[in-house]
């Protein structure tokens, strides 16, 4: 089948997409911007991608109509409460008024579980996307899963972040909510075997783990898994807004995503039975073994996509990020460096590891300083850090950096600011010729920007400078 999948570059949509290849599919990848693309893609022969912003109906004429079947993978979580309801709907209007001019036969679209009388914001724009979607021209097959665990995931990774620093936790009482977690294995196991079931034609169906939990309940198991002793104490005094500030400030997550979530864990996220477990032959995992397969991944560094990555943990706009690109020239404060290398490659290799983990290589307790200081006045910190500890892609978060480029045929890493700073900051590195060279650049804004700029350079001459010293003698 010639199969489109819309949210490429996200969570989900990365890891289907290898799934429907090894399957003998063609697929057609919609993204916004080419670059932020795997560069495996290019060497498949059934792997198109095409330039679409389902925003912008204008673009959508790069999908083809020989399509036989489409993924509706688009969520707009990191917009703000007052857009993202609107802007969901209009992606699902211009998508489905688009691909009704194709020869699609089904959509399959990705939902959360929302049988709760009372649902959150985002909860009810997913069910409202839903009813959107339906069509007479093709199918529509809706699948509903609650929170997702896997490698990479937000609330694994959130889970996570709460068990491995906090011993005792005096938590919100919205952790006594029941779920029911389901591994994002079963996920990819639901949408790839619900292609092209006609049993599942204009059907919606809840996919769900083995077992109801709640949220303490998963935090205890998670502990126990990885052999740590917790406690927990819930408290009924704890506000939406001081529960997403607790979130923030403990574990990787941005505000946004914090109170987005803060919103939604008040609700029970429990599944309708039906037939499609029979229906298609799968037995989903309990919540210990979708953790202990989700370590597999992580401790074998081989971790296909972390919601890190996608723009919801970042204060640039997805479709600004392209407009960075292009380092500016004028206006700008500068500090260049460059140094003959004794292996381009080991250097090369270093400069692909930089951040995270790894460190910065020198005056990493600045870095480290300079990411609390950030997360302090609401920033994003150097929490997030990076998804792969020895590759890395254009698009990905690097600490507080997002990968504008990643170019190891160039030999070339551009790294855009993402901390909050009166500029806008870009640090650059490059391999020619048996030299390295780094480039940070900052473009102020007004004089809080100029004085910005001159009260760090005493730390960015130390930093860089020993910096590159490093990679050069890599």
């Amino acid at each position: 089948m010639r199969i489109l999948v819309t949210g490429a570059t996200g969570y989900i949509g990365k890891r289907i997409i290898p799934l429907l290849l090894e399957q003998g599919h063609t697929v057609v990848c919609a993204v916004r911007g080419k670059l932020r693309t795997e560069r495996k893609y290019a060497e498949e022969d059934n792997l198109h991608v095409i330039e679409a912003d389902f925003l912008k109906p204008e673009t959508l004429v790069n999908i083809p109509k020989d399509i036989d079947a489409a993924y509706y993978l688009i969520h707009s979580m990191s917009n703000s409460v007052d857009q993202f309801h609107q802007m969901e709907e209009d992606c699902a209007i211009n998508f489905k008024n688009y691909i009704e001019t194709t020869a699609v036969k089904q959509v399959i679209y990705l939902s959360g579980i929302t049988n709760d009388t009372k649902l959150s914001k985002h909860l009810l724009s997913r069910k409202n996307v839903e009813t959107t979607l339906q069509s007479n021209h093709y199918a529509l097959t809706v699948f509903k899963a609650g929170i997702i665990v896997g490698s990479g995931s937000a609330s694994f990774e959130i889970i996570r972040d709460l068990v491995e620093k906090l011993p005792v936790m005096v938590a919100p009482k919205w952790l006594n909510t029941k779920t029911q977690p389901i591994g994002v294995r079963d996920v990819l196991a639901f949408l790839t075997k619900g292609l092209n079931k006609k049993e599942l034609f204009n059907t919606s169906h809840d996919i769900f783990g083995t077992e109801v939990m709640t949220y303490k309940q998963m935090l205890l198991e998670f502990a126990k898994i990885r052999h740590l002793k917790r406690y927990i104490l819930t408290v009924p005094i704890m506000t939406p807004k001081l529960s997403s500030y607790w979130l923030y400030f403990v574990t990787s997550t941005s505000y946004k995503l914090a109170s987005s979530l803060v919103n939604s864990m008040g609700i029970e996220i429990i599944g309708t039975k039906s037939n499609i477990n029979t229906l298609l032959d799968i037995t989903p995992m309990s919540y210990k073994q979708a953790v202990e397969f989700a370590f597999v991944k992580i401790e074998g560094n081989e971790i296909i996509s972390s919601w890190k990555d996608a723009f919801i943990s970042s204060r640039t706009k997805k479709q600004a990020s392209t407009k960075y690109l292009k380092v500016p020239k004028h206006g700008c404060f500068k500090d260049i460096k460059e140094l003959e290398v004794l292996d381009e490659q080991r250097t090369l290799d270093k400069i692909w590891a930089i951040g995270g983990e790894n460190g910065w290589y020198y005056g990493t307790f600045l870095w480290k300083i300079r990411g609390y200081l950030d997360k302090l006045f609401g920033g994003i910190g150097l929490r997030r850090g990076r998804t792969n500890k020895t590759d890395i892609k254009t698009g990905d978060a690097l600490d507080f950096w997002r990968v504008l480029l990643a170019d190891k045929e160039q030999k070339r890493l551009i790294l855009f600011a993402e901390m909050k700073l009166p500029g806008e900051a870009w640090l650059e590195f490059q391999v020619v010729k048996g030299k390295v060279y780094q480039r940070a650049t900052f473009r102020p804004r007004g004089l809080a920007g100029r004085l910005y700029w001159y009260s760090v350079l005493p730390f960015h001459g130390f930093i860089f400078k020993g910096m590159i010293k490093k990679l050069a003698n890599a």
